[in-house]
């Protein structure tokens, strides 16, 4: 094998709450992810350069070591010593610095790639363990689908499927950091109604109850940016009064996603949203629960 083309796919929060602030600056987090179907598209090819060149469709985003797609490649290739270079083209779809994972998901895609085209035989597990070492949500997205996340987000455990639904995505058309977010969180501080109720959320998914799933949804991170970025609350607004079951920010933010029973309200929520203006990308995809990464 010479090449191979993967499907990134992003992910949004289904509920995300902060513990504490560790010693070590990191935070203790309780996190459900889920997949959904947008997706970066990454095409791999082995070069007989001994470098690795990384290309995108976004002038912005850098191609050299500061790129998480440059450093799992990296990675593996220097732990394996392998021939040869990569030429990566990564043409990017999820909205970038948005709370969907978008870096982690295509570093996740290069770890799963190389493995395959060189055939390291590398299982899951031992890549995830790879993964973190790049970011805490990597070995989330190696592992995909619905899964309660914990610790700094690298404990995973599965959890039974999402019930299907159209999912709406909107980024306003502003930037937020991370680590103000979470800098200017003070978890200890927080009242206990403040904390979202993760495990209400997780009986709902178990349930399969798709409006007890929406109505249990909850984000600490909102209480800081959506504080400082009201745009977020309009549209999670225009998405509740076009039909939404529940509307939330994914991550750090600032993109807003919303949960809906039917395609066609979601279809006209989303022509909504693109009229207000609010947000500067909006696509309509869907719960992802699994299948091959090429799909």
């Amino acid at each position: 094998m010479e090449r191979i083309r993967l499907k990134a796919r992003a992910k949004i929060n289904l509920g995300l709450d902060v513990l504490r602030r560790r010693e070590d600056g990191y935070h203790e987090v309780r996190m459900i992810m889920q997949t959904v179907g947008l997706y970066d598209l990454l095409t791999i090819t082995k070069t007989q350069a001994p470098k690795i060149h990384v290309r995108t469709n976004l002038p912005y985003l850098p191609g050299n070591e500061n790129n998480l797609v440059y450093k799992a490649a990296k990675l593996l290739m220097d732990e394996f010593h392998l021939p040869g270079g990569l030429f990566i083209d990564l043409k990017k779809k999820i909205p970038v610095a948005a709370g969907m994972a978008g870096g982690s998901t295509d570093a996740a895609s290069v770890l799963y790639g190389l493995n395959r085209l060189y055939g390291l035989g590398i299982r899951t597990e031992e890549l995830m363990e790879r993964g973190v070492r790049l970011g805490a949500d990597v070995p989330y997205c190696l592992m995909r689908g619905t899964a309660l996340a914990e610790g700094i987000g690298e404990k995973l455990t599965r959890l039974p499927p999402m019930p299907p639904c159209p999912v709406l995505v909107a980024k306003p058309g502003i930037s937020v950091s991370t680590r103000f977010v979470y800098e200017n969180l003070h978890a200890n501080e927080l009242r206990r109604e403040q904390h979202p109720d993760i495990n209400a959320s997780i009986a709902a998914i178990r349930e399969g109850n798709l409006r007890e799933v929406a109505r249990t949804m909850g984000n600490v991170l909102e209480l800081v940016t959506a504080r400082e970025y009201p745009v977020i609350e309009e549209i999670k607004d225009v998405m509740r009064r076009s039909g939404a079951l529940g509307a939330m920010m994914s991550g750090s933010g600032p993109t807003v996603f919303g949960l809906f029973e039917d395609k066609g309200t979601a279809e006209e929520a989303l022509r909504r949203l693109k009229r207000a203006g609010l947000a500067r990308q909006v696509y309509l995809t869907y719960i992802f629960h699994g299948g091959r990464r090429n799909e």
